[in-house]
């Protein structure tokens, strides 16, 4: 018997897998805080043998090289990927024993990078599951415009050939476990579902269902905006990442606070969007802990800016740490804990801004108060209907757009609050006259607002 432990990052929208036997397992796609890993094989009493990558990732920073150095465990690496460390390089049909009546078979699948590889588990001689990486995913597949946009169609072409590949030469009732699309904007399209077998990709995923030119055409047609930071991720996966410091922070008084953001450093508030609206350092933004943290902060952030982190104890504090870390975001300059009147220097008072309901928006518009309303949902999400007269700037657009936002008190909405709270926080700290709306847009048009819906 064997099994299959699964690690979930729901920050990043990734799993990550220990797999093996009574004695001996592999890691595959590990995440950079390796001790997660460590702890799932002692708690399973295996030593970890191998570590495996489908990929050089663009979303995360790889724990595989660091967590091969650790246990002592062979490094196997798509032998195409150009590396500047040394590991064991996997070509197609390459089969390692895991453990006894396990093995694991490599199987070339270009599409999400030239050289994916996924990996088939097999127990005494049958498929039993499918490590899948960014190839075939729950419904959908991995993007393939992340390496070199000349390279985005054929890539493309590749993935349904991958695809197809897996589903010819697996059993219906492999598993299909990849690392990507549970959120992850490495997915090229929404997953469809939690779990996933080959026979049930067989007919539900378009890869597998239609032909390669309608797939091609409606996949590259529906890729969205990369976020900015995993231009950094694949060459520090390339260069071997060095292992992480989850240490404390230096403490920052209110005084250090004020100097790093006169400095135009970028101070960020890891409480709950309620809590910082009703109290905040002037000039701080907003990036919930508990929100997509590590993807929306160094999408937005400045590569390489120097961040202060302020949060609500340490425990807030090292959850942040941990995947920020994950992204490459390795060690913040200074943090500090506790209450907004502890932040601010002696005599100041937090700053504050008002949330509100999309009831509250059509009232002020009844009203004929005529506020701006900025919708900062993503490009799709606006072309499934948008509020009558809105501007529309995607939140990640908005560090470097904030001039286009028009004069007024702006009313900023996304589809649920998370997202309008950092554009709240960003117009707040640009000075300007801002409302958060904290509610779903699917409720907008019972509100009372005009929802325009695009033509059939």
């Amino acid at each position: 018997m064997f099994f299959v432990d699964t690690i979930e990052i729901e920050g990043l929208g990734n799993r990550h897998y220990l797999a093996g036997g009574a004695h001996a397992a592999v890691a595959v796609d590990p995440p950079r805080d390796i001790d997660q890993v460590i702890a799932a094989a002692a708690r399973r009493g295996v030593r970890i043998t191998h570590v495996v990558e489908t990929h050089l990732h663009n979303d995360y920073v790889t724990g595989g090289l660091e967590l091969a150095r650790v246990t002592g465990a062979a490094y196997l690496v798509p032998a195409d990927a150009r590396v500047s460390f040394a590991r064991v390089p996997v070509r197609d049909g390459d089969v390692v024993g895991i453990d006894s009546g396990l093995s694991l078979r490599a199987v070339a699948t270009p599409g999400h990078t030239p050289h994916h590889t996924a990996y088939v588990l097999e127990e005494d001689g049958v498929a039993a599951v499918a490590f899948t990486g960014g190839s075939l995913l729950i419904g959908t597949v991995g993007r393939p415009d992340l390496v070199e946009p000349r390279l985005t169609e054929q890539l493309a072409r590749a993935q349904h050939a991958s695809a197809r590949r897996l589903a010819a030469e697996l059993p219906d009732a492999a598993a299909v476990l990849p690392t990507h699309g549970f959120g992850s904007f490495c997915s090229s399209g929404e997953a469809g579902g939690d779990s996933g077998t080959i026979g049930r990709e067989k007919s539900v995923n378009d890869v597998l269902t239609k032909d390669v030119d309608t797939f091609v055409a409606e996949l590259l047609a529906g890729l969205e905006d990369v976020p900015a930071y995993y231009t950094h991720m694949g060459p520090a996966n390339a260069a071997g990442p060095a292992p992480v410091d989850l240490t404390a922070p230096a403490v920052a008084d209110g005084d250090e606070i004020a100097a790093r953001l006169a400095a135009g450093e970028w101070v960020v508030d890891l409480r709950h969007r309620v809590a910082f609206a009703e109290g905040h350092v002037a000039g701080s933004f907003n990036f919930e802990a508990d929100g997509k943290l590590a993807t929306y902060l160094p999408w937005l952030m400045p590569w390489g800016k120097p961040v202060t982190l302020l949060a609500d104890g340490p425990e807030q504090l090292a959850r942040a740490q941990r995947e920020l870390v994950r992204v490459g975001v390795d060690r913040p300059a200074a943090a500090a804990t506790g209450t907004p009147e502890r932040w601010v220097r002696d005599g100041e008072a937090p700053a504050s801004f008002r949330r509100a309901a999309f009831g509250d928006l059509a009232a002020e518009r009844e009203a004929g108060r005529g506020p701006v309303v900025l919708d900062v949902r993503r490009d799709s999400e606006r072309a499934g209907g948008w509020i009558e007269g809105s501007v529309h700037i995607p939140v990640h657009q908005l560090p470097q757009r904030i001039g286009d936002v028009p004069a007024g008190t702006v009313w900023v909405h996304c589809a649920g609050g998370m997202r309008a709270a950092i554009a709240a926080s960003l117009l707040d700290a640009a000075g300007r006259d801002v409302v958060a709306v904290d509610d779903g847009f699917d409720r907008a048009a019972a509100a009372g607002l005009t929802v325009t819906l695009p033509r059939p």
